[in-house]
């Protein structure tokens, strides 16, 4: 019965986690490839609403909004998450830091040219980020507002292309 407000909502969330994914690649986030897998959009349509929902791993939430660090701010400034506040990721770090020093490679020398130890490495690393924070990217934030600007716009034509639909179609067939 709506056919093209799904289409509308289609483009949508079609528009939103392509752009999402995009930007992941283009700013270097997608280390893993993990959180890019995880971009999803869905919408539901009812009788009298719809519904859009997006999901994905949920440190994506911090790598788009960023996290204040617990001396500075200045890397995400308007994020509602800082470090040490318990709204910012705990635990997760350890590991994650430890699986992303291997793949990129990461093998710091000292002044003798031996290696860093990388556990120590893992903790100077964790202890700069926990005091500098994570940068904002907006990977999903952009895409998102860009396309809800359109949104209202291409949800009322739709919509009404739907109903004039609706309208001939009930005149043709007598009701």
């Amino acid at each position: 019965m709506y056919a093209n407000l799904g289409n509308a909502l289609d483009l949508f969330t079609e528009f939103v986690v392509g752009k999402s994914k995009a930007n992941l690649n283009r700013l270097k986030k997608n280390t893993t490839g993990n959180l890019n897998k995880s971009i999803k959009g869905y919408y539901k349509v009812s009788k009298n609403s719809f519904q859009i929902n997006f999901e994905m791993e949920d440190y994506g939430t911090f790598q788009d909004l960023g996290v204040k660090g617990s001396k500075s701010s200045n890397k995400a400034p308007n994020s509602p998450y800082k470090m040490g506040s318990g709204s910012a990721p705990k635990g997760m770090f350890k590991t994650a830091i430890n699986s992303w020093v291997v793949r990129k490679g990461i093998a710091p020398r000292d002044a003798k040219g031996k290696f860093i130890d990388r556990k120590l490495l893992n903790l100077r690393i964790r202890k700069s980020i926990y005091e500098t924070g994570l940068k904002t990217t907006n990977f999903f934030t952009e895409p998102f507002e860009t396309a809800f600007k359109r949104l209202p716009d291409e949800v009322v034509e739709a919509y009404g292309l739907d109903i004039e639909s609706l309208l001939k179609n009930s005149i043709k067939n007598g009701k």
